[in-house]
Parts: structure tokens; sequence; C-alpha cells
């Protein structure tokens, strides 16, 4: 279970690296409230972008990307909302976006999708 939860952290602080790369502020990390967890939530611009981080190992059980499913989506949604009814900031618009990590002989592969509902 250890090293599951090290290979998600690892994926997770891989895909803060890259959104920041791309340009995107990261404003905050694991946030939770009683209706579940966001990874990341980011600004691009005027938008909130709130991203799923996915890290797999092997394709056994699917890729990464496939392991994110509408219901996910649509809870995502569900918690910006939470999220943003806390905040004295606001946003223009919201996305959901899935980051997904796959390790391939030690490395990993990036697949960013934008906007993924």
């Amino acid at each position: 279970m250890a090293a599951k939860q090290d290979l998600g952290r690892r994926g997770e602080q891989l895909a803060v690296e890259y959104l920041e790369s791309e340009g995107m502020e990261i404003i905050e990390r694991n946030w939770r409230c009683r209706h579940g967890e966001i990874d990341i939530l980011a600004r691009d611009g005027s938008r909130l972008v709130v991203v799923e981080v996915k890290t797999r190992s092997s394709r056994s059980h699917g890729s990464a990307l496939e392991s994110v499913r509408p219901a996910k989506l649509r809870r995502l949604r569900r918690l910006a909302a939470l999220w943003l009814a806390g905040q004295p900031h606001s946003f223009r618009t919201v996305r959901v976006d899935v980051v997904a990590l796959e390790r391939f002989a030690g490395d990993f592969a990036i697949r960013h999708v934008r906007g993924a509902i």
C-alpha cells in the first residue's frame, strides 16, 4: 500500500510541475471536504481549473485516463462549487482537467486532457 501511495504522491508532484510549466498557478492541493477531494486547484488566467490526477505503473487495470469515469468528473464539478462558495475571489469560468501519468521503464508519460467534461 505504501508503494501505491508513493506512486500517487510522485505523480501528483509531477502533475504540479507540468501544470506550472504550462503557465498555471497552483492555488491548492488535496482540498478535502466531507463530500470528497480535489487533487489540484489551479488558476489559468481568469479560469479556475480543477485537476484530477491519476497515476498508474501499468495498464493491467486499464490506462490512467480510462480510470476517470463520468461520475467522477460530475463529482469534481460539485466539489468545485463547494470550494468556490468558501472563496473571497471569483473566476470567470471553471474547467475540469485530467492529468494522467503512466510509468514505463522508470519514466512517466503525461497526458493532459483539458475540459474533460
